[in-house]
């Protein structure tokens, strides 16, 4: 026994090894799902489950957050789900780890794992949902017609989980709700970059960080900004990120001549900092699941003006932990980004009670336990 941990026994005494889990991704790029993946594996109790990433894609950037962690990952290359053979490749794997369970992240990786692991024999099957998806009805088909081979489903809101019993039939006794969580400190004690290396100015600013997406709404974001510039020339807005709208908000911005005020700068790794120096956080996604940026920003001390939409409401009180908006409303965005920018009391208000909310309910160590339960609790229904 080590001080404070009692070691799991085989009922002679003896210490048993850690249960093996696979736990298999669509890719391991920097994203949001992608980050709170890494965190929940390299932060499990290594004395009681023995983890192995598969990711369906190649090597990305969070690889070597795995490794350094001394937990083995294998990328099979596949280019999208319809690279069928990826299946087969995956099963053989899991046929030779024989893990107790697969813990599966993301759609393409949900319908690939639970394939795989029923071709393989593994025991218990869990899927993450984390986006009420919106884009097609293909992918809340799949889920409805291959949900036999999967034993719990796992997702970040209530409001997901309404949103796949409603839409794809799920049942509600096989969801647990498990929201995402921040490093908190990582990113209340960041230390805001100079503005000037983004040739930016002490003037007000506003920061996006997302995918330039459809979903995420961006010309909506460029639309309230336009406005508020008529009346206030001198702020600014920061798009962090990067997508198939980046060219065209970029012609926008172009014919507008206001590409002093308003910049695009691609992906960085430095978006602690960035959110230490920006003024206000804006997300005018037409759906989500539980954006990790909100609650990024939220431990940073930065208002928030989102809309309301999955998730949002489970993290924002509104007016009081953040700003709602309705979904698609240009002028609900333009209003209340106004009302923090020109209210420094209720800015600092904002502030200190988001970072005070998201200290007492959105820690890892809370997220790591709940999965780690689940995973305890499906276990020892085989008896283990």
């Amino acid at each position: 026994m080590t001080d404070g941990i009692v070691l799991p026994t085989n009922g002679s005494g003896e210490c048993s090894p850690p249960i093996r889990i696979a736990f298999c991704i669509t890719d391991l790029d920097v994203g949001g799902a992608e980050r709170m993946f890494v965190e929940l594996v390299t932060r499990l109790d290594r004395l009681r489950w023995d983890p192995r990433v598969y990711c369906l894609s190649g090597p990305g950037a969070l690889v070597a957050r795995l490794q350094a962690a001394e937990i083995p990952v294998i990328c099979f290359g596949a280019k999208n789900v319809r690279h069928l053979g990826v299946i087969s490749r995956l099963a053989a794997e899991l046929k030779s780890f024989s893990p107790a369970l697969v813990q599966c992240f993301l759609f393409h990786a949900n319908f690939v794992g639970r394939l795989a692991a029923w071709r393989a024999g593994v025991p218990r099957v869990v899927c993450g949902i984390r986006v009420a998806e919106r884009r097609s009805r293909v992918p809340l088909w799949l889920d409805r017609l291959t949900q036999g081979l999967v034993d719990h489903n796992v997702c970040v809101s209530q409001a997901v989980a309404e949103f796949s019993i409603r839409l794809s039939g799920l049942k509600p006794s096989k969801i647990s709700v498990i929201p995402n969580a921040v490093d908190f400190e990582r990113f209340a004690n960041a230390v805001a970059v100079d503005r000037s290396s983004l040739g930016l100015s002490a003037a007000p600013l506003v920061l996006f960080v997302g995918r330039l997406d459809p979903q995420k709404a961006p010309f909506n974001l460029l639309e309230a900004f336009a406005h508020l510039l008529e009346r206030h020339p001198d702020w600014q807005l920061l798009f962090v990120g990067d997508g198939s709208l980046r060219v065209s908000m970029d012609d926008w911005g172009a014919k507008r001549g206001v590409g002093n005020r308003i910049r695009i700068v691609g992906w960085r790794p430095d978006v602690p900092e960035l959110l230490k120096a920006a003024d206000l956080l804006a997300l005018p996604s037409l759906w989500e699941g539980m954006p990790n940026i909100v609650l990024e920003a939220m431990a940073a001390g930065l208002p928030v003006v989102v809309s309301r939409v999955e998730g949002t409401e489970e993290l924002i009180r509104d007016g009081e932990t953040g700003l709602l908006v309705t979904p698609g409303s240009a002028t609900e965005l333009e209003r209340q980004i106004e009302s923090i920018l020109t209210s420094p009391e209720l800015s600092s208000r904002v502030r200190s009670a988001a970072q005070l909310a998201v200290q007492k309910l959105f820690t890892m160590d809370r997220m790591v336990s709940a999965y780690e339960q689940l995973y305890a609790r499906l276990v020892e229904v085989d008896g283990r």
